[in-house]
């Protein structure tokens, strides 16, 4: 399912990581239980490879990942992974690390197009395709309950200014009025990846309109607290839920028949695959520019198919 950069040998591998500190920061490891899976992933795959590495959260705050860049900077590591708060503010730091002779990886969601130069490579999931996809679940949905010319919908957006939420976002919203193009979106709030955030902006959304036939939000996190907030106001049963990212909570409401569709994403494979493009690009390896992995659509149709995720 997912394309991973290998070294040819695997003790050529073991011997090139042991040799190597590798530096990461993350954006905010207790926002959600992906990142937080992300995180132990990183730690158990970097130990089994025998490399060393500087573990670092932002928790959310763009100041505060710029000075962890700079102390990794500080502390000459051999590479950097960075998984942004806030795709535009990293730009100038990561620039920094680029001047330094420091081969940085972005790592999930990327930063601004201006800072690409200054980047090795990009390894995660191709957000506009995994936006594009759940408009196509969707529309599907809502054109086999027979609302392709009447439907409404609302939105919850990811963190402002996140790169992950805009690229999804915008990979919905420019495919929906493709495949949908009659059924209206009302409205797009930020639910900031926050399960109880999402449920306050929903129970909003259940106030301001009378009629919701479709929901569709950034992850399956925030998509279950739009979930809960329509059940507890009685009106979930009338509404088509739609993720990007299918937590484990996600999974078990589509099982309960609750939950309509997402995008299968493994941060085991996302965590594993950002170390992986760090250590083939210090052994010297041509490593794609962006190397996504692929995120599948799963709905209530093809559930079986796949494992329940692990966060």
């Amino acid at each position: 399912m997912m394309k991973r950069i290998a070294l040819t040998v695997a003790t050529a591998l073991l011997s090139l990581a042991a040799a190597q500190t590798i530096g990461i920061t993350q954006n905010n490891v207790g926002v959600d239980s992906y990142q937080t899976t992300y995180e132990q992933a990183f730690i158990e795959y970097a130990a089994e490879l025998g490399v060393d590495t500087v573990v670092l959260d932002a928790g959310g705050d763009e100041a505060r990942q710029i000075a962890q860049m700079q102390d990794l900077i500080q502390q000459e590591v051999d590479a950097i992974i960075i998984w942004p708060t806030n795709g535009q503010a990293v730009v100038p730091v990561v620039r920094q690390a680029d001047q330094a002779g420091i081969p940085v990886v972005v790592t999930n969601s990327n930063i601004a197009e201006q800072g690409f130069d200054f980047i090795e490579s990009f390894s995660g999931p191709d957000n506009i395709t995994q936006g594009a996809r759940s408009a196509e679940i969707m529309c599907d949905r809502l054109t086999e309950r027979g609302l392709a010319e009447t439907g409404v919908i609302v939105e919850i957006q990811g963190q402002p200014g996140y790169t992950t939420a805009i690229e999804r976002s915008d990979g919905f919203q420019d495919r929906f009025v493709e495949v949908c193009p009659d059924v209206e979106l009302l409205e797009s709030q930020p639910g900031d990846w926050n399960r109880e955030k999402s449920q306050r902006v929903m129970e909003n959304f259940l106030v301001k309109y009378d009629t919701i036939h479709g929901v569709y939000s950034g992850d399956d996190n925030m998509g279950v607290g739009a979930l809960n907030a329509a059940k507890d106001a009685g009106r979930a049963d009338g509404i088509t839920f739609v993720g990007a990212t299918n937590f484990a909570v996600g999974y078990e409401a589509m099982e309960r028949g609750e939950y309509w569709g997402s995008i299968y994403q493994s941060p085991v494979d996302d965590a594993r695959n950002a170390l992986d493009t760090a250590l083939a690009i210090l052994d010297g390896e041509d490593v794609p520019f962006l190397n996504y992995f692929d995120t599948p659509k799963i709905t209530q149709d093809n559930q079986s198919e796949f494992t329940k995720p692990v966060f």
